[in-house]
């Protein structure tokens, strides 16, 4: 494994997502150098500001903030989280019109600053947006893809755990499809560490039943709902999550993550952008297209598909 020295991540938008991704790789040390870029000049300057006095306690990584583009150029990891935010009520898919139009103007200009980086697309509807994006620059789809559902796993195993009696990190199981209300959990490869889902009995408690499983999925796809209900904003959570992927990418891990990229022949997809099980690192990420789905899990998987191809269609029809 190949870990790149001196790296540099950009975080493009200096709002409570991009904010929250800098304070993140700065915290982790995930790379030795974080940009933040936004149009807002005191808005991003004042962000980089507050970020930088506390220099003393984030070890080597620095920071810089700026309204100038050239601030992005030869970054390793570009995290994309600029444009409208998300309202109360609102879907992610609701969104797709203003974002695709700042998108337009925005992801060329970054990727000739940084012609080499990898692109991870945060803002929402982020598989639209990814598609949008990679027919827009012809980055191979690798090096241009969404966070996904890599949050809303994280969402899923903390639930489980806490179920289930055991720490996340022994918890097995992925949400997959949009990063929005079509997104499912893979139950039947689900596991605690070795043993299936469906045969793990928790200490002093009953066996989790479908009924539970069920309720536990629509409370882990509506979760940022209830965060944007009381705060205004989903950001902590995506920001480690963006910066869990720039890590995988920076340190050429082989994670396997569920990103969103435009898929290719993946069990009978392709051209759309859905979060799959992939090989995350230096070169990017790689669909693992031997991971097993039942069959209604398939059924699932096109049905999202399917929500996400109207949706860019009607973008693209605009």
């Amino acid at each position: 494994m190949a870990v790149i020295e001196n790296a540099k991540i950009t975080v493009v938008g200096a709002g409570a997502v991009g904010a929250a991704t800098a304070y993140a790789a700065l915290i982790r040390g995930a790379a030795r150098h974080v940009a933040l870029y936004d149009i807002n000049a005191a808005k991003v300057e004042a962000e980089a500001l507050d970020l930088a006095h506390g220099s003393l306690f984030t070890g080597a990584s620095d920071i810089q903030g700026s309204a100038d583009i050239a601030v992005t150029e030869g970054s390793h990891v570009v995290i994309v989280t600029a444009g409208a935010a998300q309202q109360p009520g609102q879907t992610r898919l609701e969104l797709v019109g203003t974002n695709a139009r700042i998108f337009s103007t925005m992801i060329p200009q970054l990727v000739e600053a940084s012609p080499n980086a990898v692109f991870v697309i945060v803002s929402n509807p982020c598989d639209v947006l990814t598609i949008l994006a990679q027919e827009q620059t012809g980055l191979p789809p690798e090096r241009i893809f969404a966070s996904g559902t890599v949050l809303d796993t994280s969402r899923l195993r903390w639930k489980l755990a806490e179920r289930m009696g055991v720490s996340a990190s022994s918890v097995h199981a992925h949400i997959v499809g949009e990063h929005g209300d079509t997104q499912f959990p893979l139950w039947s490869t689900a596991s605690i560490g070795p043993v299936p889902l469906a045969d793990w009995r928790p200490e002093g408690a009953e066996p989790v039943t479908r009924e539970e499983l069920d309720q536990l999925a629509y409370d882990v796809a509506h979760a940022a709902y209830k965060v944007i209900e009381g705060k205004g904003a989903t950001n902590y959570a995506i920001g480690l999550s963006a910066t869990r992927i720039a890590e995988a990418v920076l340190r050429d891990e082989h994670a396997v993550l569920p990103v969103s990229t435009v898929l290719s022949d993946y069990h009978g997809l392709s051209g759309v952008a859905l979060s799959v099980p992939s090989v995350v690192g230096a070169k990017g990420a790689f669909p693992i297209f031997e991971t097993p789905f039942s069959e209604s899990e398939l059924g699932l998987l096109h049905a999202s598909a399917e929500t996400i191809s109207a949706t860019t269609d009607q973008v693209r029809g605009r």
